[in-house]
């Protein structure tokens, strides 16, 4: 091979090292990975966002969306008298409060689907029962109209729509919510690979 050949090979491959520095710094500029993970998506319709809302927690505190502006949270539909779905998934949902307790920046929302039964001093005795301060694990009760729109329109973990007094809400899914209040992930909440993979993004939304 020629010495102009070499040369020549050489000058490309400082080239395209150069290039692929270049291409690594605006993806990371992009992304906030450096060839590594992707953001997570957003889910739902573009400009999608969890709407208003007020509920009473387990101490009789009212509950709004100012109050979980700026917090990553995850929010779930359960009732207290479940012997199905719900006890698998508070479980699980205990490991992702054994986890996140201490971080001031997270929260875990659950809504009672059956309002009429789970008053205040029941949501506080079944809080108890899984050991949940209510400065971050919030079990809300409030209008059943007004909880199951969350479910659906605002979490997306329903698709059904209101029918009256006899609709009922009855679903596994757990909804990740970033700091603006957007759909990050749903996940089975009695799927333990499911759980798995929410600590993870749980994780992953904390350094975006």
């Amino acid at each position: 091979m020629s010495k102009k050949a070499i040369i020549l090979i050489s000058f490309f491959i400082v080239l395209s090292a150069g290039f692929l520095g270049y291409a690594g710094y605006v993806i990371k500029g992009e992304t906030g990975t450096f060839f590594g993970k992707e953001k997570l998506p957003v889910l739902g319709v573009p400009g999608h966002t969890v709407q208003g809302f007020s509920f009473t927690d387990q101490d009789g505190k009212t509950k709004a969306k100012a109050d979980v502006a700026g917090k990553i949270y995850v929010a779930e539909f359960f009732f207290t008298t479940c012997t199905g779905i719900c006890p698998k998934m508070n479980a699980n949902m205990d490991q992702v409060y054994a986890k996140y307790k201490d971080k001031p920046d997270f929260l875990i929302l659950s809504h009672t689907v059956d309002p009429d039964h789970d008053s205040i001093p029941v949501l506080k005795a079944y809080a108890n029962k899984h050991k949940a301060d209510s400065k971050n694990w919030w079990f809300l009760t409030g209008d059943k109209k007004q909880l199951y729109r969350m479910a659906r329109q605002a979490y997306l973990v329903d698709d059904g729509t209101y029918t009256g007094e006899e609709d009922f809400v009855h679903t596994q899914w757990f909804a990740l919510v970033d700091k603006q209040g957007r759909i990050r992930g749903l996940y089975e909440g009695t799927k333990k690979q499911d759980v798995d993979k929410l600590i993870t993004d749980i994780d992953r939304l904390m350094e975006e």
